[in-house]
């Protein structure tokens, strides 16, 4: 177990982590992404719905 925390330590030293200004950036993408996924997996949901109630009339 401390040979696995010991290389833990190792690779979390050689990550780049995003200053703030990247950061923000990032999370500004992932937002708006996942509005425009959300927004995309209504309409297909809602237009299926619609096209079932069309069918089973």
């Amino acid at each position: 177990m401390k040979r696995f925390l010991r290389e833990v330590k190792a690779e979390l030293k050689k990550v780049s982590w995003p200053d703030k200004k990247e950061l923000s950036a990032y999370t500004g993408v992932v937002f708006i992404s996942v509005v425009v996924a959300a927004l995309v997996i209504w309409v297909m949901d809602t237009g299926f719905a619609e096209s079932l109630k069309v069918l089973l009339k």
